[in-house]
């Protein structure tokens, strides 16, 4: 009897004790926040909710690293300037558009690192409106020299969970894309795959020349930033030293560390209970549970490396002004406009979800204006796109027989969860060269109140 008292207290101690600790961790046995945590620890292979936290921006240990590309504070710095920078569009097609754009003019913090417009536009672009959606072709350019891409601009933002970046995935040397090396093709943005980096290097590199930004000695000098790089790249050749490439290392390992990890999913993943209403957390046991969206959506920014036919309109037939497309474009085709393989018509890559409501058009084709109406496209599973046969759907996309209350939570988890309200904190109080940005046109400078 003696021995079964001891064994019941020590029992009893135990609960105690996994109590507080759940508790704690803002976990109630039976809550809405211990059904997610149970759910999260279920979708995570390491069978821990730490699988989908965002590691803070500083800490570069635990971000995802080109191996090639080391990230320092000094790189770090220095790409957050080169990314923001007006003063190095000096390839600009018109002289009247010198000056006027940065990378940043279709990634800006506010729009959640994408274009706050259905299509971004680089140069020939003036004016900015409140968020980018004031954004508007200047007049005195043709539509040919316009720098203007046929498909939605992605996010720039948790790139660092990205081996091989863009819709179709063009861009990286490793990963899915080490037996592609036959579509680096000569002479186009494909060819620096053949550097060998990873998916944010490459593009960061081809980017420069893709939007007429440009990197010499001369440029470096005039705006101010010569000290910099020689800071951050002492170890490589004056030849090579004041280049597109190693701009490009700078903007990516800026990149890297832009992660959006003060939305409310995340705090709530680092025990913030209070950080989601029960509303969001019911939508984010849709998410992981019933939807199943975390099968493709996963991780820490809830992306992947996989590529999907959801049969979602292409730009060229949106009902908003595009430029530059048409239904027989390439980047159409998705995977299949870089690989040329039969079985990857149609396929683009799994986007990240952090920020969505931010800038309101989504899909590759711009084709839908809120998040509410993916979410019942998903719901509904039923293709827009005629080019898209059934054959070529996944077999996971069917209906999901959400109610309309679960459509609405579920989008509330996307829109207010996975938002983080401070991404000013990547953009530079200043830029070197003193202009205006994301844009330097007279138009942006009005729109912005920046002198």
């Amino acid at each position: 009897m003696k021995n079964f008292t001891i064994i019941s207290k020590l029992l009893a101690i135990s609960l105690l004790l996994f109590s507080v600790a759940c508790q704690k961790e803002g976990i109630k046995e039976g809550g809405v926040d211990f059904d997610l945590n149970q759910l999260l620890e279920e979708a995570a292979p390491n069978g821990s909710t730490s699988f989908f936290k965002l590691p803070e921006s500083n800490d570069y240990s635990s971000i995802p690293q080109d191996p090639k590309n080391p990230i320092t504070t000094n790189k770090v710095d220095l790409g957050q300037m080169l990314f923001h920078e007006t003063g190095i569009a000096q390839a600009a097609m018109l002289e009247s558009g010198t000056g006027t754009y940065s990378c940043a003019s279709c990634h800006f913090a506010s729009a959640g690192f994408q274009a706050g417009r259905h299509q971004g536009i680089g140069e020939g672009g003036i004016g900015f409106g409140k968020n980018g959606e004031g954004r508007v072709v200047a007049h005195h350019y043709a539509e040919e020299e316009l720098d203007v891409q046929p498909i939605r601009t992605p996010s720039a933002m948790n790139g660092a969970y990205q081996r091989i970046t863009l819709w179709n995935g063009q861009f990286g040397a490793t990963g899915m894309n080490r037996d592609t090396e036959y579509a680096w093709t000569e002479g186009t943005p494909k060819e620096v795959n053949h550097l060998g980096y990873e998916g944010l290097e490459t593009q960061a590199i081809a980017g420069l020349k893709v939007h007429r930004l440009e990197i010499t000695e001369e440029i470096v000098e005039s705006l101010g930033y010569k000290q910099a790089f020689d800071l951050v790249f002492s170890d490589v050749p004056i030849s090579n030293r004041y280049s597109r490439e190693m701009a490009g290392l700078a903007i990516a390992a800026y990149e890297r560390t832009v992660l959006a990890n003060q939305a409310p999913f995340q705090e709530w993943l680092n025990g913030k209970e209070n950080a989601m209403s029960r509303d969001e957390k019911l939508g984010a046991i849709l998410f992981f549970g019933k939807a199943q969206c975390f099968s493709c959506h996963t991780g820490p920014a809830l992306n992947s490396m996989n590529f999907y036919a959801l049969g979602m309109n292409d730009l060229a037939t949106t009902a908003l002004p595009t430029m530059g497309t048409s239904l027989e474009d390439k980047a159409n085709l998705g995977r299949a406009s870089f690989t040329n393989r039969p079985w990857d018509f149609y396929k683009f890559k799994v986007p990240q979800l952090y920020n969505l409501a931010d800038s309101p058009f989504y899909g590759h084709g711009s084709s839908f204006t809120s998040v509410r109406e993916v979410v019942n496209y998903k719901n509904v599973a039923a293709a827009e796109n005629p080019n898209v046969l059934s054959s070529q759907l996944p077999k996971d996309f069917r209906p999901l027989n959400l109610t309309e209350e679960e459509i609405d939570q579920l989008t509330t988890f996307l829109e207010v969860s996975l938002r983080d309200p401070d991404l000013g904190r990547y953009q530079p109080p200043h830029i070197l060269s003193g202009n205006c940005f994301p844009n330097n046109d007279q138009q942006s400078a009005q729109d912005l109140g920046c002198k």
